[in-house]
């Protein structure tokens, strides 16, 4: 399971106080302790917390980067942000950019200029792709797959390769009215969108926002992750702190037969990623 570490993002208060006050240590502290939890990469998003976007995602991959050499993760929609941060990574470590839609109105050409990104910055970069288009999110299964099908082929005639392609199929808060049938629809789209090319091309989530002002939090996460991992999700930016979800993860992986059984699995698994 590729796992996208979330916390650095300033959306969080403390990494947004990190920001403003230009504090190393504690952007430091975060990747460090995600990558001895099990983060394959990390997320990095300013989100809302400096004006200056370019500069300051400049400013968390430098600091990052300088303790440690897990990939990273780009997170924004602005693709002048995406390419300010690309600037200044070590991009041999390996990298996401994250995330394009389809297109926008504002922007048509927009998943291009990602693709175009990520072959600049070599093989080990690879995109994450919205199924969401310049008409919003999808609300229903065949718009996402459609989506998706068309994030594919234009995809495969740019020669970019579907296993550096990572289709998000856009989770949304269960408890907003009217979306509880949405986790259904997004498994149905998973089941297509396994299917659209060979090798298939990677699915993730944004797990958190599945849960987001619910009470239950860890609970929806791991109930959900547990499902779509049965239905060929294999990525997921997720808090790698909840000790209870990365066991759906390692239990996920045993009973996948991506594991070998031993009645010490859990310590296996969480031994093998921090190493």
């Amino acid at each position: 399971m590729i796992l996208i570490a979330e916390r650095i993002n300033g959306m969080f208060l403390d990494v947004k106080q990190a920001i403003a006050d230009k504090n190393k240590k504690v952007i430091q502290d975060l990747a460090k302790n995600q990558t001895e939890a099990g983060a394959s990469y990390l997320d990095v998003n300013v989100g809302t917390a400096a004006a200056d976007q370019e500069g300051t995602i400049q400013w968390l991959v430098e600091t990052i980067q300088e303790t440690c050499s897990t990939p990273l993760c780009l997170d924004s929609q602005k693709p002048d942000v995406i390419a300010a941060g690309l600037k200044v990574i070590n991009a041999e470590n390996g990298v996401l950019l994250n995330s394009t839609p389809l297109n926008k109105k504002s922007d048509e050409e927009v998943f291009d200029k990602y693709v175009e990104m990520a072959n600049q910055a070599g093989p080990k970069a690879n995109i994450i792709a919205l199924t969401m288009d310049k008409n919003g999110v999808p609300q229903d299964t065949d718009t996402r797959v459609a989506i998706a099908a068309e994030i594919v082929s234009k995809a495969m005639e740019k020669g970019f390769d579907t296993q550096r392609l990572f289709i998000d199929t856009i989770v949304l808060p269960v408890k907003v009215p009217n979306a509880q049938s949405q986790p259904g629809n997004i498994l149905a789209a998973m089941d297509q969108i396994k299917y659209l090319s060979d090798p298939p091309p990677h699915m993730t989530i944004g797990l958190s926002n599945l849960s987001q002002g619910a009470s239950e939090r860890s609970l929806i996460n791991r109930v959900f992750l547990a499902m779509a991992i049965s239905r060929g999700l294999d990525s997921a930016i997720a808090d790698v702190f909840d000790q209870a979800l990365m066991n759906v993860v390692a239990t996920s992986d045993l009973l996948m037969d991506k594991q070998i059984y031993s009645d010490s699995f859990l310590k296996v698994y969480s031994s093998a990623n921090k190493g």
